[in-house]
């Protein structure tokens, strides 16, 4: 099982009624053997281009474990599937996620360092 990262742009019109398009996507690839670990619902976004006559589109960010076999599959039924009108399957660094996570970490020790000792100093004076 690979770790993916599944953009999902939805047609604008569907954003009044978007549950039946989420459940349609999510039965695609948990029937495609996906175990989906995040969604993550953006709404409804102006495009920086049309896409298929549209100026806007509802994004949804799935999270996914799927056999690298299955993706194949999952494209091609998004492909054909009306309610997308465009997506994006990557599979994501996972050590340059790691990396940054610890720089930030380290940033964040560092700025506490210096907070702290900005208030001793204070209290010393």
């Amino acid at each position: 099982m690979n770790n993916y990262e599944i953009a999902i742009l939805f047609d604008p019109d569907l954003e009044v009624d978007l549950a039946k398009a989420t459940e349609k996507v999510e039965k695609i690839l948990t029937d495609n053997g996906a175990t989906i670990k995040n969604v993550d619902n953006w709404g409804k976004r102006k495009l920086m281009y049309p896409i298929k006559k549209h100026d806007s589109a509802v994004y949804v960010f799935y999270t996914v474990d799927m056999p690298g076999a299955s993706v194949r599959k999952v494209e091609y039924t998004f492909n054909i599937t009306d309610e997308v009108i465009r997506f994006l399957v990557v599979r994501p660094d996972l050590k340059a996620i790691a990396k940054a996570d610890a720089e930030k970490a380290r940033k964040a020790e560092q700025a506490a360092k210096r907070a702290e000792h900005g208030d001793k100093e204070e209290d010393e004076e």
